[in-house]
């Protein structure tokens, strides 16, 4: 059985991290047709704090739970405005999840996407056709939670949830925002993709591609 380990975690983020750099100016683009074009550097910088910190403390917070504590805090410290209080309460639900073990089987991993919706939509008091981050969150991790459910493969199962984010990212072209600053500007908000469903499409995407490529070598 292949394992998810604290070491693992602080590869995916550094992946996640490596991502948001690679998409900094696309999001910034879509900000700034809806917001303050602020979103881009602030995932990056953001991502970037909580991979680092979780390099660093891998002696101090041995744990998968202390670990999402870490980069949850590094989220909260470096993004302002509602991204990171959003994010850090998304990592603090899914350290809940993952509990005080060293590791788990990386078939819980889904898991984790299940958690983040949650503490997203908890924390942004927010719902699928609001225009925000929760309409990639949501369905992703209801292909999460499908695919556990059956004890589908993991690699289809976050590949499938990604594709989930995509869509409902996309989806959020034809929505009129009714929150954030977005909410603001009313119907002038149609048309636009949100910039933070973008954003949580990509680090679904990247944590499916981060996944199948842990399967691929530890099978090789």
């Amino acid at each position: 059985m292949q394992m998810f380990t604290r070491h693992d975690l602080t590869l995916l983020f550094r992946s996640l991290a490596d991502r948001m750099v690679a998409e900094q100016d696309y999001l910034a683009e879509l900000d700034g047709e809806i917001g303050d074009a602020d979103h881009g550097v602030a995932m990056s910088v953001g991502f970037s704090a909580a991979a680092k910190a979780l390099s660093e403390g891998e002696r101090d917070a041995p744990a998968l739970a202390d670990g999402m504590m870490l980069a949850a805090r590094a989220l909260l410290n470096e993004i302002g405005a509602t991204t990171g209080p959003l994010y850090a309460s998304a990592l603090m639900r899914a350290a809940q999840a993952l509990g005080p073990q060293a590791e788990i089987p990386l078939t819980r991993l889904p898991e984790v996407i299940v958690a983040m919706s949650e503490g997203i939509a908890a924390r942004g008091s927010s719902k699928p056709g609001d225009k925000t981050m929760i309409d990639a969150w949501a369905p992703a991790a209801h292909v999460a939670r499908a695919g556990l459910a059956a004890g589908r493969d993991i690699d289809r199962v976050l590949a499938d949830a990604a594709s989930a984010a995509a869509k409902g990212a996309e989806a959020t072209r034809a929505m009129m925002a009714s929150k954030g600053r977005a909410a603001r500007l009313g119907p002038r908000s149609l048309g636009h993709v949100d910039p933070g469903a973008a954003s949580a499409a990509a680090l679904l995407d990247s944590m499916a591609l981060w996944v199948a490529d842990r399967s691929g070598r530890a099978s090789s």
